[in-house]
C-alpha cells in the first residue's frame, strides 16, 4: 500500500473548488457561447455556491468550532476559511460586475430586459402598482420588531427585507425596523406583458415590487430604507442511523428542520446601511467575513428558468434528438441485442429511454420474474421508477434499494420509497452507515435455457431529466460472470452476512480501493520493466491521498499520466522528480461532464473501467459503489473513443492545470478548433429539423 503524500504535495480542496467555478464563470463570459446560455453558467455559480455553504463551509465552521485537526493540505482551518472567505468575496464580485455590465446590457439589446423600479414608464408603474395590489398585498406579513415581536425564523435561503422606519404607529409604537419575509409561493421573477414591458421579453423582480410599495405595509410611517437580505444555513443531516429504529421516520422528522440549520452566510443588498449590515450580522451571529454585499438580486438562481421563458433558439444551444446505438434502433428487440453482445449508452448524446424500456419491458414480460434496482436520484417524476410500480403491481419481485441519505433529494425518495411499498416491491435502504451510491439494474427472466440475468450497470443516476444534460455511460450486459457479480452486491445490501469475492467487478468499501491502487502499482512495473505505463482517468474529483500517492509512484517510474477532473482536484501535476509525467485538465461545456472511466495500458491488455465512484476518501470508504470492467472488444472501443480521446484533444473547452492549482484555458492556436462535446453530438446524436 503506498504511503501518504506530504500535506505541501496536495492542493486544498476548498480552494479547488472557487477554481471549479471561475471555470463556470469564463463560459459565462465567453462571447462565443449564446447570450442565454452565458446567464444560464452565471446561475450554476450561483446554485454551486449555495451548496457550498449549506455542506462544506458549514461543516468547515464546524470543525472550527471544536478545534479539528488540519486536512490533508496541512493548512491550519482558520487560514482555510479566511482564504475561502476571500477568494469567494471576489468570485461573487466579479459574478455581478459580469451581470451588470455585460450580460444585462447584451440582453437588453435583444430586446430581454430586466425593468428596475427607477426606470419604469408611467404605465409600467401603473401596471406594477396593480399587480401589487391584486397578487402580493394580499399575502405579505411585515412584522415591526419590538420586545413582543422578536426576530422572525428566517427560512434558508429565502427572500426577506430589512426595513427602517421613522414615525409612530396607530398603538403609539416607535419600531424602527421590521422584517418582511416574501412568501415562498410567489414567484421570484415575474414577465411584464410585451405591450406594456416595451420589449418582446419584459421581467421584474418580485424585490423591485415590494421595494416600490414597501411603504404601502406602514400607513403614516416614513420607510427609510428597504434591504434585501438571504441567510444560508447549515443544511447537513444529521440522523445517526445506528441510533434510529426506522431511518426514514427519523429522516423526515429531520427534514423539517433543515430550513433552521445554523447560519453560514449573509447576503445583504450593496444599499443595505451600515448599522443595519451590522444589526443583521449581531442576529445572526456571524462575523464579518461571512457577509456579502451584492450589487443586483441576492439570489442569481432566481434567473435560472429565465432562459427557458425566452423564445429565441437563436440565443440558446442548438435542439438535437438523442440518437440510439444501431443495434436498438427500432424494430430491435432489448433484450435479444443484449444476449447478442454488451450494449453502451452515451448520454447525453444518446436516449436514457433503452434504461426506461429495460424495467417497462420487464414488468410486462411473463417470462421475468424478478427486478432488482438502485435508486439514489431518480427525481420528482420518473417513468423508470413508474415502471417498477407497475412491475410489483403485475406480480413481479421488486426489489428496490432506496437510498434515503442522497443530498437534497431526501424528500423525493421518501415518496418514492412510500409509493413502491404500496405497489407491493421490497423497498430497503441500503446498510447503516453507508450511502448506497451503485448505479444497477437487474431483470431475472426464465428462458428456455434456464434463468437468465440481464443487468444495467452505470456511471450516473437513474434521473431521466438529468441525462439530457449530464454526460455517463451506460452498460447493458448478460455476461453470466458480470451479472453474478450484481447479484452478490444486491444480496449484500438486503441481506446479512460476510461478502463474497466478486468475478470481475469491483466495489466499494471491499476491493474498489485497492483494487484501483494495485492497478495503478502495475503499471508503474510495467514501465521500469520497459513496457511503457499509460493510464487516462475521468471524474469529478479527486482527492484520496493513496491514490494520489500511487500516481506520484507512477509517474515517478515512468508512466505517463492523464487525468480529466472536471471539479476538485487535489494531486499537483508537474512537480519536478514526483509529478512530471502528470497531467491534469478540467473539461466544461453544455453538457455537465460525469461519468467515471478509468483506463490501464496494462502491458496492451487495454483494461477499461465504468464506476459510479469518484477517487474520493467517501466513495472509496463510506460508499457501496459499482465499477465493471468493459469486457465486449466493440463496446471497449466504443468508451476509449467517445469517453477519452476527444476530451484529451479538445482545444476549447478544456483547461490545464499548473503544480501551484491555477488554470490555463487551451487554445485552438493555429488548428482548427475542437470541443469534445460538439463532436459528440455531431456523431451520436441527430440535430433538430432546420438546427
Amino acid at each position: 500500500m503506498s504511503p501518504l503524500p506530504r500535506p505541501e504535495h496536495l492542493l486544498n480542496r476548498e480552494l479547488g473548488f472557487i477554481a471549479f467555478n471561475r471555470r463556470i464563470m469564463e463560459l459565462a463570459a465567453d462571447t462565443r457561447v449564446p447570450l442565454l446560455e452565458r446567464l444560464r453558467y452565471l446561475c450554476i455559480v450561483s446554485s454551486n455556491l449555495d451548496e457550498f455553504f449549506e455542506i462544506r463551509i458549514a461543516g468547515l465552521l464546524e470543525q472550527l468550532k471544536y478545534h479539528g485537526p488540519a486536512g490533508p493540505d496541512g493548512l491550519p482551518l482558520q487560514q482555510v476559511y479566511a482564504a475561502v472567505a476571500s477568494e469567494i468575496h471576489t468570485l461573487v464580485a466579479d459574478q455581478y460586475r459580469l451581470l451588470n455590465d455585460d450580460l444585462l446590457p447584451a440582453l437588453d439589446r435583444e430586446g430581454i430586459r430586466f425593468l428596475r423600479r427607477n426606470t419604469w414608464t408611467p404605465a409600467q408603474q401603473a401596471w406594477a402598482h396593480a399587480h401589487f395590489r391584486r397578487e402580493i398585498l394580499p399575502v405579505l406579513t411585515p412584522i415591526g420588531l419590538d420586545p413582543s415581536h422578536p426576530f422572525p425564523r428566517v427560512l434558508n435561503k429565502s427572500l426577506n427585507f430589512a426595513i427602517e422606519l421613522e414615525g409612530r404607529d396607530a398603538f403609539g409604537r416607535n419600531s424602527v425596523n421590521a422584517v418582511l419575509q416574501a412568501p415562498r409561493a410567489l414567484p421570484r421573477v415575474i414577465q411584464m406583458p410585451a405591450d406594456v414591458a416595451g420589449c418582446p421579453h419584459g421581467f421584474v423582480f418580485l424585490s423591485s415590487l415590494l421595494h416600490a410599495h414597501v411603504g404601502e405595509l406602514f400607513l403614516g410611517m416614513q420607510v427609510t430604507g428597504c434591504y434585501q437580505f438571504r441567510v444560508t444555513r447549515n443544511s447537513d443531516l444529521m440522523v445517526e442511523e445506528d441510533e434510529v429504529k426506522n431511518l426514514r421516520q427519523a429522516l423526515q422528522s429531520e427534514l423539517s428542520h433543515r430550513q433552521f440549520g445554523d447560519e453560514v452566510r449573509l447576503e445583504v443588498a450593496d444599499s443595505c446601511s451600515e448599522d443595519m449590515a451590522r444589526f443583521l450580522l449581531k442576529t445572526f451571529d456571524l462575523d464579518d467575513k461571512a457577509l456579502y454585499r451584492v450589487h443586483g438580486p441576492v439570489n442569481l438562481v432566481r434567473l435560472m428558468q429565465v432562459p427557458d421563458w425566452v423564445d429565441r433558439p437563436d440565443l440558446k444551444f442548438a435542439r438535437f434528438t438523442q440518437g440510439l446505438p444501431a443495434e436498438l434502433r427500432p424494430p430491435a428487440d432489448l433484450y435479444a441485442a443484449i444476449r447478442k453482445r454488451d450494449v453502451v449508452l452515451h448520454h447525453p448524446f444518446q436516449s436514457f429511454s433503452p434504461v426506461v424500456d429495460f424495467i417497462r419491458i420487464a414488468a410486462e414480460d411473463p417470462q421475468v420474474l424478478a427486478i432488482r434496482q438502485t435508486v439514489y436520484r431518480a427525481g420528482t417524476d420518473s417513468e423508470l421508477i413508474e415502471a417498477l410500480i407497475l412491475a410489483a403491481q403485475r406480480g413481479k419481485e421488486v426489489t428496490v434499494v432506496v437510498e434515503l441519505m442522497a443530498r437534497f433529494d431526501e424528500e423525493a425518495n421518501i415518496n418514492w420509497a412510500a409509493r413502491l411499498e404500496d405497489a407491493g416491491a421490497h423497498v430497503v435502504y441500503g446498510v447503516v452507515g453507508y450511502k448506497t451510491h451503485a448505479k444497477m439494474s437487474m431483470v431475472v427472466r426464465r428462458e428456455r435455457q434456464g434463468l437468465r440475468r440481464y443487468v444495467h450497470i452505470g456511471t450516473g443516476n437513474y434521473h431521466s431529466r438529468t441525462t439530457k444534460f449530464y454526460t455517463d455511460f451506460g452498460l447493458f450486459t448478460c455476461d453470466a460472470a458480470i451479472t453474478a457479480d450484481v447479484n452478490e452486491i444486491f444480496l449484500q445490501i438486503t441481506g446479512l452476512g460476510q461478502h463474497a469475492p466478486l468475478q470481475r467487478m469491483l466495489q466499494s468499501p471491499f476491493t474498489l480501493h485497492p483494487q484501483l491502487v494495485a492497478a495503478i502499482e502495475r503499471e508503474a512495473g510495467h514501465a521500469r520493466a520497459g513496457h511503457g505505463g499509460r493510464i487516462v482517468a475521468k471524474m469529478n474529483a479527486l482527492v484520496e491521498p493513496t491514490i494520489i500517492q500511487a500516481l506520484y509512484a507512477a509517474s515517478s517510474a515512468g508512466v505517463k499520466i492523464e487525468l480529466i477532473v472536471r471539479g476538485v482536484c487535489a494531486l499537483r501535476p508537474g512537480l519536478p522528480g514526483l509529478s512530471e509525467n502528470i497531467r491534469v485538465r478540467s473539461v466544461l461545456g453544455r453538457f455537465l461532464e460525469h461519468p467515471r472511466l478509468f483506463y490501464f495500458r496494462n502491458n496492451r491488455a487495454h483494461d477499461i473501467l465504468l464506476s459510479s465512484a469518484d477517487w474520493m476518501s467517501r466513495n472509496f470508504f463510506r460508499r457501496i459503489e459499482a465499477c465493471v470492467p468493459v469486457l465486449d472488444a466493440a463496446a471497449k472501443r466504443r468508451v476509449m473513443r467517445e469517453g477519452l480521446r476527444p476530451y484529451l484533444r479538445d482545444n476549447t473547452n478544456a483547461w490545464l492545470m499548473d503544480s501551484n492549482g491555477h488554470y490555463r484555458r487551451r487554445k485552438p492556436g493555429r488548428g482548427a478548433p475542437y470541443t469534445a462535446q460538439d463532436a459528440l453530438l455531431a456523431e451520436l446524436a441527430e440535430p433538430e429539423d432546420g438546427a
